[in-house]
């Protein structure tokens, strides 16, 4: 099997995977309202501008994988799509969201500049050769129950609809009963099939179902697991964040209070340029 390019266009203003080059992919976990999702997505493109940073908005338009039936889950597929469009269009970013069944899957790529497959669905093979025959980006997070060598599976399952756009992101892998824990050797043995890795090093510090109808976490550790895994080679961050954590709908104990985003980039890409 051929090594693929490991520089990928997003869309005609974004590429990422380029060699010394750190891309960001960030936004809320899921899309609570209009107006926060445009207030975050203007400042993480600005703060990305700023830094000259490749960036891509993330934002879920259903969290089909809530711990609890009563949890907040998001506005759907029809009114996220639209929102997530007019992101798009108002702002001039890319936008990035996840798809849970294939019936989806043409509807989100109408307006998805990226595809992403959640990490409990990465075995998934009708969602992922669904996902790939739109020849759109597709993000693969790894699932929790996998090491990194299992994603060569996944690879495979995009690369035989001709899709060779994979970005492939480390979230951590089951530790015991509601703990992750992240081996950084995923990063180098992820890269080797030559696409781009990041890590989600918001995922990462999860604890799920930690507080029984919900998933906790330690975001005190983001910062930590971020640097490790450039270190180790990763080319972007992918990061949940949100102006109040503490009031967000979803994942709030691992989402990144978003005025800490900028330093931490910072301290991100000088590590990248030292190595």
């Amino acid at each position: 099997m051929p090594i693929a390019s490991n520089d990928i266009r997003i869309n005609s203003r974004v590429r990422i995977g380029r060699p010394g080059k750190l891309f960001l992919i960030g936004g809320p976990c899921v899309i609570e309202s209009r107006d926060l999702t445009f207030r975050l997505a203007r400042r993480l493109k600005s703060i990305s501008a700023s830094l000259g940073v490749p960036f891509i908005f993330k934002a879920s338009f259903d969290k089909a994988n809530r711990s609890s039936i009563h949890s907040f889950r998001g506005p759907g597929l029809d009114e996220g799509l639209r929102i997530l469009a007019e992101v798009k269009a108002e702002l001039g970013v890319p936008v990035l969201s996840d798809v849970h069944e294939t019936s989806q899957v043409e509807r989100a790529a109408a307006v998805l500049d990226v595809i992403q497959i959640p990490a409990f669905l990465c075995r998934q093979t009708d969602l992922l050769l669904a996902a790939a025959g739109t020849h759109k980006p597709i993000n693969i997070k790894k699932g929790q129950f996998l090491s990194p060598d299992d994603m060569r599976n996944a690879v495979e399952k995009i690369e035989s609809r001709g899709n060779r756009k994979i970005i492939l992101t480390e979230r951590g892998t089951m530790f015991g009963y509601n703990n992750l824990v992240v081996d950084m050797r995923s990063i180098p043995i992820m890269k080797k099939w030559g696409y781009p890795v990041a890590i989600d090093a918001s995922h990462s510090v999860q604890r799920p179902g930690g507080l029984g109808t919900a998933s906790g976490g330690d975001r005190e550790f983001i910062r930590v697991l971020a640097q490790a895994a450039v270190g180790a080679g990763a080319d972007g961050l992918f990061i949940e964040v949100h102006d109040d954590p503490k009031k967000a709908l979803s994942d709030k104990d691992n989402a990144l209070e978003i005025k800490e985003l900028k330093g931490l980039l910072k301290t991100l890409l000088r590590l990248k340029r030292a190595l």
